[in-house]
């Protein structure tokens, strides 16, 4: 990356975080949908099927997806979605850029995107029936401050479902899982960009990622009812889920 940032500070910093993540996929925006499918060998696709099924959706909602990236899920909540609308919502303007482009290839009418930060976003309280996102919780600077904006925008009844990476529950496989994402990442990194941090960023935002089970303490903690965590294999992934309590 251009000026480039050390990555263990800056993952380690709420205050430096979002500069390095933002710089870093604007860095990786025009491959990102290839090492998506790449670094999770075609899983995500289900992955993020799954993810939308557990809204249950009528097909009238107003959707939210968060941490968009360039689109994926978007795009899917938008074909399930005949009669109502999906906002996507990113920080990195590359992302959205190709986001917006594949739209108006597509001609795609009921999803608009968005250039902004989860942390404070343009949208009224109760805006949305729903919430997803995907890969978002660990990039963002406070876990918790970025849920409670999540709730505020949630309209009471709504689900909010998030995937990401996980912590393996097992001790002895989870320092194997971290350790063949360093290996894996480096390689690519240099493949790809000359940097083996970039795909690095994975592992390391992953050590102070609270994991799945305390991410679900601290939706329990921001008021949301319901949560509960879906793992995947042997906990390398997980959606954590819940809903906003009806008034």
């Amino acid at each position: 990356m251009a000026n480039k940032l050390n990555l263990k500070e800056h993952v380690a910093s709420k205050e430096k975080k979002q500069g390095y993540v933002t710089q870093m996929f604007e860095t990786i925006a025009p491959r990102y949908d290839f090492i998506t499918v790449l670094l999770s060998y075609g899983m995500d696709r289900g992955w993020k099927r799954q993810l939308i099924g557990m809204l249950a959706l009528r097909g009238d909602e107003r959707v939210l997806d968060l941490a968009c990236g360039t689109g994926d899920i978007t795009f899917a909540l938008g074909e399930r979605l005949g009669r109502g609308e999906v906002h996507g919502l990113d920080i990195t303007r590359g992302m959205i850029e190709i986001s917006e482009r594949k739209r108006l290839e597509r001609g795609v009418e009921n999803v608009t995107f968005h250039l902004a930060d989860i942390m404070n976003m343009p949208f009224e309280d109760a805006s949305f029936d729903h919430i997803t996102c995907g890969y978002a919780l660990r990039n963002v600077p406070d876990v918790e401050g970025a849920l409670r904006e999540i709730r505020r925008v949630l309209k009471p009844g709504g689900k909010f479902c998030s995937l990401d990476f996980a912590h393996p529950p097992n001790r002895v496989f989870r320092w194997l899982y971290f350790n063949y994402l360093v290996v894996v990442g480096s390689i690519v990194g240099l493949l790809l960009h000359g940097d083996a941090d970039v795909y690095r960023y994975i592992p390391e935002s992953l050590k102070v990622y609270p994991g799945q089970h305390k991410v679900e303490e601290m939706m329990r903690n921001q008021g949301f009812v319901a949560t509960g965590v879906r793992e995947f294999g042997p906990g390398i992934m997980a959606i954590n889920y819940g809903a906003k309590a009806e008034e």
